[in-house]
């Protein structure tokens, strides 16, 4: 393990007249694919025809099953496992339509070995997932899921995993984040444990064992993982997911592959089927960790699909073809939903989507609209809007829903949606009727620095004992994302409006051709 690198040179000098003999496990992973079945363009929404001809798209699993197998032949005799840090279930058309029974076919023809569970694993509730367990042919992992109480998993998902490879034992813990209720639909019966804590008991029951290698499969985010690495004594790695983080060594802007945490390596791939991860681990014969080297490889179009794989996407896209082919509206320029922007600041897919849910109900009273940034899962770029983009960026069939709060109640879910802003989290809130102004320097739940709503034609700052009427999704109304107090303190809530998609929808193609904007309703001080 990693603590032995600490050993004295007297230590080392006792083995130099040893025999030594290096061990080399090559890592390929893989994360968030969020049902990216279908090739992706730029924007990470599916990508058309014309877009793919041109040799303009990205990944799908087809290209990912290509180069897994173009990866292990190249590797043929050496040590390589394939690994799966979490959240394969929604973010598309083919999870709306196929509940992870896609996903569970075309992981086990690749030939995965490992999957850590992902928060949206749990957005169907436990039963969507138990399915999926039960489909697959390969183990998924969680070191910190107490399922004792839940008659629905309880046994089916591991604590730890050993793997044989090469005659050697590669021991793989996991953590799933623990905001995981917040974020999907666990439900009460699965109990989250602390992830720092839930690693190191793992990591220790396995170095019991005698395992001396042992690589962390988490799905915690890059924040986190970074924590963790330097948390948990004896991890020799940790491949992760859930922040859709860009590592790569030759792209601007992108977090190094690997980052070292001290002498612990961290690395993910991304998101939407676009990189497969490669990380490339030499252990001497005592299973301490020598070399940590590697890179994404991204899958641009010199990837050639997998024929067989290809011909099952396109039969299985069949049904889907005439929902996502319909024009709905005109874009008169790219509608920015990036992940980047949408969680950290107003955004114009934020706008579009808010104007749109406060225009369909305005006529009932509804005067603010909050929209979280995480159910923002796309871009729209410029020119024909199809149902199938809009689904890409709306997938989770979330309902609009009306309720009454108080001014103050409004103040305190703004608070909440700013309050983990440096970790990407998905509750930032994006607005329509209100604007306001935050401190990202002061600590969460002080952030918000002035709220104004628009009464008469004219903004005036909120009254934290007045009602206002509010419309967000009903995830959120039922308190997801943290946004709590709307579920216990709104009032004559009515949570199955229409699907958030088809407003969305309905108002492009009213107001079209839609001209995206950021007009500085979200302040940042």
């Amino acid at each position: 393990m990693n603590a032995r690198l600490l050993a004295s040179a007297a230590a080392l000098a006792l083995t130099a007249g040893a025999a030594q003999a290096d061990y080399t496990l090559h890592i390929l992973h893989t994360n968030d694919l969020h049902s990216r079945i279908e090739s992706i363009n730029k924007y990470d929404s599916t990508c058309d025809a014309e877009t793919e001809a041109k040799g303009e798209c990205f990944g799908g699993i087809a290209r990912v099953a290509a180069k897994v197998a173009e990866m292990r032949k190249e590797l043929d005799g050496q040590n390589v496992i394939l690994l799966d840090a979490g959240d394969q279930f929604q973010g598309s058309l083919f999870y709306t339509t196929y509940k992870g029974k896609d996903t569970a076919e075309f992981m086990n023809a690749i030939g995965y070995d490992a999957m850590a569970v992902g928060n949206h694993e749990f957005d169907d509730g436990p039963e969507a997932l138990a399915e999926f367990l039960g489909a697959v042919s390969f183990p998924l992992v969680s070191g910190n899921l107490d399922l004792s109480q839940s008659n629905v998993l309880n046994g089916k998902i591991n604590g730890t995993l050993v793997l044989e490879v090469g005659g050697e034992k590669i021991g793989i813990v996991s953590a799933l984040a623990v905001d995981t209720p917040e974020t999907s639909s666990p439900g009460p019966n699965v109990i989250f444990q602390d992830e720092a804590e839930a690693l190191k008991a793992d990591v220790e029951a396995l170095t019991a064992e005698g395992v001396t290698k042992i690589v962390a499969l988490t799905h915690v985010g890059f924040v986190k993982d970074k924590a963790l690495a330097e948390a948990v004594p004896g991890l020799d790695a940790v491949v992760g997911g859930h922040s859709h983080t860009l590592f790569s060594n030759t792209e601007e802007g992108a977090e190094k592959y690997p980052t070292m945490v001290g002498p612990v390596p961290v690395v993910s791939a991304y998101a939407y089927s676009k990189y497969l991860g490669h990380l490339v681990l030499t252990f001497d014969d005592a299973g301490n960790l020598k070399e940590a080297s590697g890179e994404p490889i991204l899958l641009d179009a010199s990837v050639k699909p997998d024929p067989e794989v290809l011909a099952k996407v396109a039969e299985l896209a069949k049904p889907l073809e005439e929902i996502r082919a319909k024009v709905v509206a005109e874009a008169a320029a790219e509608i920015d939903g990036s992940r980047d922007s949408c969680r950290a600041g107003e955004c114009a897919m934020g706008n579009l989507i808010a104007e749109a849910m406060l225009e369909r109900v305005k006529d009932q009273g509804v005067t603010i609209a909050i929209q979280n940034g995480g159910g923002v899962r796309a871009s729209i770029d410029a020119g024909p809007v199809t149902m199938g983009e809009v689904l890409t960026v709306l997938p989770f069939q979330n309902t609009l829903s009306t309720f009454e709060a108080k001014g103050s109640t409004v103040v305190a879910a703004l608070e909440n949606g700013l309050s983990q802003v440096e970790d990407g989290a998905g509750r930032f809130p994006q607005v329509a009727g209100v604007k306001y102004t935050w401190d990202s320097a002061k600590p969460a739940g002080e952030r918000v620095v002035s709220v104004e709503v628009m009464e008469n034609g004219a903004w005036a700052p909120i009254d934290p004992e007045k009602v206002y009427g509010i419309v967000t999704n009903n995830y959120v109304r039922n308190g997801g994302d943290g946004y709590k107090m709307f579920a216990s303190e709104g009032m004559n809530a009515y949570d199955f409006g229409p699907d958030l998609a088809d407003v969305t929808a309905e108002y492009l193609a009213e107001v079209g051709p839609y001209t995206p904007a950021l007009d500085g309703r979200i302040t940042k001080q």
